[in-house]
Protein backbone atom coordinates (compact mmCIF):
# COMPACT_ATOMS: atom_id res chain seq x y z
CA UNK A 1 0.00 0.00 0.00
CA UNK A 2 1.37 3.27 -0.98
CA UNK A 3 1.26 5.46 2.03
CA UNK A 4 3.07 8.73 1.00
CA UNK A 5 6.28 10.25 -0.55
CA UNK A 6 9.81 10.10 0.22
CA UNK A 7 11.04 12.99 -1.88
CA UNK A 8 9.81 11.44 -5.74
CA UNK A 9 10.33 7.47 -4.30
CA UNK A 10 6.55 6.21 -3.22
CA UNK A 11 6.57 5.00 -0.25
CA UNK A 12 4.99 1.38 1.14
CA UNK A 13 3.67 -0.07 4.07
CA UNK A 14 2.10 -4.08 5.11
CA UNK A 15 -1.14 -3.56 7.13
CA UNK A 16 -1.61 -6.71 9.67
CA UNK A 17 -4.67 -7.19 10.90
CA UNK A 18 -5.22 -8.66 14.16
CA UNK A 19 -7.55 -12.15 14.42
CA UNK A 20 -11.21 -11.18 14.69
CA UNK A 21 -12.50 -10.30 18.22
CA UNK A 22 -9.08 -9.57 19.58
CA UNK A 23 -9.00 -6.26 18.00
CA UNK A 24 -7.64 -3.42 20.49
CA UNK A 25 -7.90 -0.79 18.52
CA UNK A 26 -4.35 0.42 19.01
CA UNK A 27 -1.80 0.26 16.00
CA UNK A 28 2.07 0.01 16.17
CA UNK A 29 4.37 1.31 13.21
CA UNK A 30 7.10 -1.03 12.49
CA UNK A 31 10.61 0.49 11.40
CA UNK A 32 12.89 -2.70 9.83
CA UNK A 33 17.07 -2.84 10.95
CA UNK A 34 19.68 -2.51 8.53
CA UNK A 35 22.39 0.22 9.47
CA UNK A 36 20.39 2.23 7.44
CA UNK A 37 21.65 0.70 4.47
CA UNK A 38 19.84 -1.78 4.16
CA UNK A 39 16.96 -4.16 5.58
CA UNK A 40 12.76 -4.20 4.48
CA UNK A 41 9.91 -3.87 5.29
CA UNK A 42 9.26 -7.08 4.10
CA UNK A 43 11.76 -8.61 6.92
CA UNK A 44 9.33 -7.99 9.66
CA UNK A 45 6.50 -10.21 9.36
CA UNK A 46 7.39 -12.77 11.36
CA UNK A 47 8.55 -10.45 13.57
CA UNK A 48 5.24 -8.58 14.10
CA UNK A 49 3.34 -11.28 13.98
CA UNK A 50 3.37 -12.19 17.40
CA UNK A 51 2.17 -9.62 18.62
CA UNK A 52 -0.41 -8.84 15.89
CA UNK A 53 -2.30 -12.01 17.33
CA UNK A 54 -3.08 -10.09 20.40
CA UNK A 55 -4.92 -7.79 19.32
CA UNK A 56 -2.72 -4.90 17.26
CA UNK A 57 -2.96 -3.48 14.25
CA UNK A 58 1.01 -3.58 12.42
CA UNK A 59 2.11 -1.32 10.09
CA UNK A 60 5.54 -2.45 8.87
CA UNK A 61 6.65 0.52 7.13
CA UNK A 62 9.41 1.46 4.43
CA UNK A 63 11.78 4.57 4.86
CA UNK A 64 14.51 5.55 1.78
CA UNK A 65 17.88 3.86 2.82
CA UNK A 66 21.39 5.61 2.75
CA UNK A 67 21.69 4.83 -0.79
CA UNK A 68 19.17 6.42 -2.17
CA UNK A 69 18.97 9.55 -0.36
CA UNK A 70 20.84 11.05 2.93
CA UNK A 71 20.15 11.80 5.66
CA UNK A 72 17.10 13.25 7.31
CA UNK A 73 15.81 11.66 4.68
CA UNK A 74 15.52 8.33 6.92
CA UNK A 75 13.62 10.26 9.54
CA UNK A 76 11.69 11.97 7.41
CA UNK A 77 10.03 9.19 6.48
CA UNK A 78 9.57 7.74 9.56
CA UNK A 79 7.53 10.78 10.27
CA UNK A 80 5.76 10.62 7.08
CA UNK A 81 4.63 6.67 7.97
CA UNK A 82 3.48 7.72 11.47
CA UNK A 83 1.56 10.66 10.31
CA UNK A 84 -0.36 8.34 7.98
CA UNK A 85 -1.31 6.11 10.47
CA UNK A 86 -2.89 8.69 12.38
CA UNK A 87 -4.83 9.82 9.12
CA UNK A 88 -5.75 6.42 8.87
CA UNK A 89 -6.51 5.35 11.83
CA UNK A 90 -10.18 5.00 11.55
CA UNK A 91 -10.20 2.90 8.70
CA UNK A 92 -7.81 0.07 10.68
CA UNK A 93 -10.20 0.34 13.44
CA UNK A 94 -7.61 2.35 15.63
CA UNK A 95 -7.63 4.84 17.90
CA UNK A 96 -5.32 7.59 16.29
CA UNK A 97 -4.58 8.40 20.21
CA UNK A 98 -3.37 5.01 20.52
CA UNK A 99 -0.56 4.71 17.85
CA UNK A 100 2.23 3.44 18.86
CA UNK A 101 6.01 2.87 16.99
CA UNK A 102 8.41 0.19 17.02
CA UNK A 103 11.89 -0.11 15.72
CA UNK A 104 14.26 -2.81 15.08
CA UNK A 105 18.18 -1.63 15.52
CA UNK A 106 18.68 1.22 12.84
CA UNK A 107 15.27 1.46 13.20
CA UNK A 108 15.26 1.72 16.96
CA UNK A 109 17.33 4.89 16.44
CA UNK A 110 14.48 6.24 14.36
CA UNK A 111 11.50 5.15 16.29
CA UNK A 112 13.22 6.85 19.58
CA UNK A 113 13.64 10.23 17.59
CA UNK A 114 10.12 10.44 16.38
CA UNK A 115 8.97 9.17 19.71
CA UNK A 116 10.85 11.99 21.06
CA UNK A 117 9.34 14.48 18.68
CA UNK A 118 6.49 16.12 20.43
CA UNK A 119 3.87 16.65 16.90
CA UNK A 120 4.14 12.77 16.55
CA UNK A 121 1.86 11.75 19.28
CA UNK A 122 3.34 8.95 19.59
CA UNK A 123 1.46 6.62 22.57
CA UNK A 124 4.40 4.34 23.72
CA UNK A 125 7.83 3.24 21.98
CA UNK A 126 9.07 -0.12 21.57
CA UNK A 127 12.73 -0.64 21.13
CA UNK A 128 14.52 -3.99 20.43
CA UNK A 129 18.46 -3.51 20.06
CA UNK A 130 17.94 0.06 19.46
CA UNK A 131 21.13 2.08 18.20
CA UNK A 132 20.41 4.50 20.71
CA UNK A 133 24.02 5.41 22.51
CA UNK A 134 26.15 4.63 20.02
CA UNK A 135 27.94 8.15 19.81
CA UNK A 136 28.28 10.71 17.58
CA UNK A 137 31.33 9.85 16.04
CA UNK A 138 29.92 6.54 15.02
CA UNK A 139 26.27 8.53 13.54
CA UNK A 140 29.19 10.92 11.29
CA UNK A 141 30.70 8.08 9.94
CA UNK A 142 27.90 5.06 9.65
CA UNK A 143 25.00 7.87 9.42
CA UNK A 144 25.60 11.20 7.88
CA UNK A 145 26.96 12.74 4.57
CA UNK A 146 30.81 13.56 5.09
CA UNK A 147 31.92 17.03 6.66
CA UNK A 148 28.24 16.75 8.80
CA UNK A 149 28.96 19.06 11.60
CA UNK A 150 28.40 18.69 15.60
CA UNK A 151 25.01 19.92 15.27
CA UNK A 152 24.24 17.96 12.85
CA UNK A 153 25.05 14.75 14.46
CA UNK A 154 23.68 15.90 17.98
CA UNK A 155 19.81 16.12 16.07
CA UNK A 156 20.91 12.56 14.87
CA UNK A 157 21.53 11.30 17.70
CA UNK A 158 18.60 9.32 19.33
CA UNK A 159 19.81 10.20 23.25
CA UNK A 160 19.17 13.92 22.42
CA UNK A 161 15.44 13.13 22.39
CA UNK A 162 15.38 11.34 25.88
CA UNK A 163 13.05 13.35 28.03
CA UNK A 164 10.62 14.43 30.42
CA UNK A 165 7.10 13.82 28.73
CA UNK A 166 8.75 11.07 26.48
CA UNK A 167 5.84 8.13 25.38
CA UNK A 168 6.09 5.30 28.02
CA UNK A 169 8.57 2.88 26.34
CA UNK A 170 9.36 -0.49 26.28
CA UNK A 171 13.07 -2.02 25.14
CA UNK A 172 14.55 -5.04 24.58
CA UNK A 173 18.11 -6.29 24.07
CA UNK A 174 20.52 -9.35 23.70
CA UNK A 175 23.31 -9.36 26.65
CA UNK A 176 25.86 -11.26 23.68
CA UNK A 177 24.86 -8.27 21.31
CA UNK A 178 28.19 -7.02 19.99
CA UNK A 179 26.85 -4.48 17.10
CA UNK A 180 25.07 -2.92 19.51
CA UNK A 181 26.26 -3.00 23.06
CA UNK A 182 23.45 -3.75 26.19
CA UNK A 183 24.25 -0.77 27.68
CA UNK A 184 23.14 1.32 24.93
CA UNK A 185 19.65 0.54 26.20
CA UNK A 186 20.38 0.56 29.50
CA UNK A 187 21.83 3.41 29.61
CA UNK A 188 18.35 4.98 27.57
CA UNK A 189 16.39 3.43 30.20
CA UNK A 190 18.50 5.40 33.23
CA UNK A 191 17.52 8.31 31.66
CA UNK A 192 14.15 7.74 31.12
CA UNK A 193 13.78 6.67 34.87
CA UNK A 194 15.62 9.70 35.79
CA UNK A 195 12.85 11.22 33.58
CA UNK A 196 10.06 9.39 35.43
CA UNK A 197 9.29 8.29 32.18
CA UNK A 198 7.36 5.02 32.37
CA UNK A 199 9.86 2.41 31.32
CA UNK A 200 11.14 -0.88 31.03
CA UNK A 201 14.04 -2.91 29.77
CA UNK A 202 14.24 -7.12 29.79
CA UNK A 203 17.36 -8.30 28.58
CA UNK A 204 17.96 -11.91 27.31
CA UNK A 205 21.25 -14.15 28.08
CA UNK A 206 23.34 -15.49 25.86
CA UNK A 207 21.56 -14.42 22.50
CA UNK A 208 23.30 -11.34 19.87
CA UNK A 209 22.10 -8.86 17.86
CA UNK A 210 18.53 -9.45 16.07
CA UNK A 211 17.31 -12.21 18.54
CA UNK A 212 14.02 -11.94 17.61
CA UNK A 213 14.55 -13.75 14.53
CA UNK A 214 14.11 -16.94 16.41
CA UNK A 215 10.17 -17.30 16.62
CA UNK A 216 10.78 -18.46 20.38
CA UNK A 217 12.06 -14.93 21.16
CA UNK A 218 9.84 -13.10 19.10
CA UNK A 219 6.54 -14.82 20.96
CA UNK A 220 8.37 -14.42 24.43
CA UNK A 221 8.29 -10.54 23.71
CA UNK A 222 5.09 -10.45 22.53
CA UNK A 223 2.90 -11.20 26.15
CA UNK A 224 5.86 -8.35 27.46
CA UNK A 225 5.24 -5.77 25.06
CA UNK A 226 1.37 -6.64 25.60
CA UNK A 227 0.91 -6.30 28.92
CA UNK A 228 3.27 -3.06 29.14
CA UNK A 229 0.84 -1.67 26.49
CA UNK A 230 -2.02 -2.64 28.89
CA UNK A 231 -0.97 -1.24 31.62
CA UNK A 232 0.17 2.52 30.47
CA UNK A 233 -1.57 2.65 26.71
CA UNK A 234 -5.03 0.49 27.08
CA UNK A 235 -5.75 0.49 30.46
CA UNK A 236 -3.80 2.94 32.65
CA UNK A 237 -3.97 1.75 36.46
CA UNK A 238 -1.48 0.54 38.77
CA UNK A 239 -0.75 -3.21 38.22
CA UNK A 240 -1.19 -5.29 40.72
CA UNK A 241 -2.73 -2.86 43.28
CA UNK A 242 -0.08 -1.69 46.11
CA UNK A 243 -1.04 -0.70 49.26
CA UNK A 244 1.18 2.54 50.81
CA UNK A 245 4.12 1.49 52.58
CA UNK A 246 2.94 0.46 56.25
CA UNK A 247 -0.54 -0.80 55.53
CA UNK A 248 -1.88 -3.68 56.04
CA UNK A 249 0.39 -6.74 55.00
CA UNK A 250 3.33 -4.50 54.20
CA UNK A 251 6.70 -6.18 55.04
CA UNK A 252 4.53 -8.56 57.24
CA UNK A 253 7.35 -10.57 59.69
CA UNK A 254 10.15 -8.16 58.11
CA UNK A 255 11.89 -5.21 59.35
CA UNK A 256 10.89 -1.67 59.10
CA UNK A 257 11.91 -1.12 55.51
CA UNK A 258 9.99 -4.26 54.90
CA UNK A 259 12.95 -6.30 53.62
Amino acid sequence: MVTGKGGDTDLHADIYHPPAGTEKHMAIVHFHGGGWRGGSKDTLTAKVAPITARGYVSIAAQYRLLGAAPWPAQIEDVKTQIKWAHDNADKFGVDPKRIAVAGYSAGGHLALIAAGTPEMQCAACIAFYAAADVGEDVLKQRLLSPGADDATAHAANAMTYLKAGFPPTILFHGLADTTVAPESSQHVLQILRTDNVPSELHTFAGVPHEFDMHPAFAEACAPLTDFFLDREILNPKTYPPFGPPGGAGAGRGRGPAGI
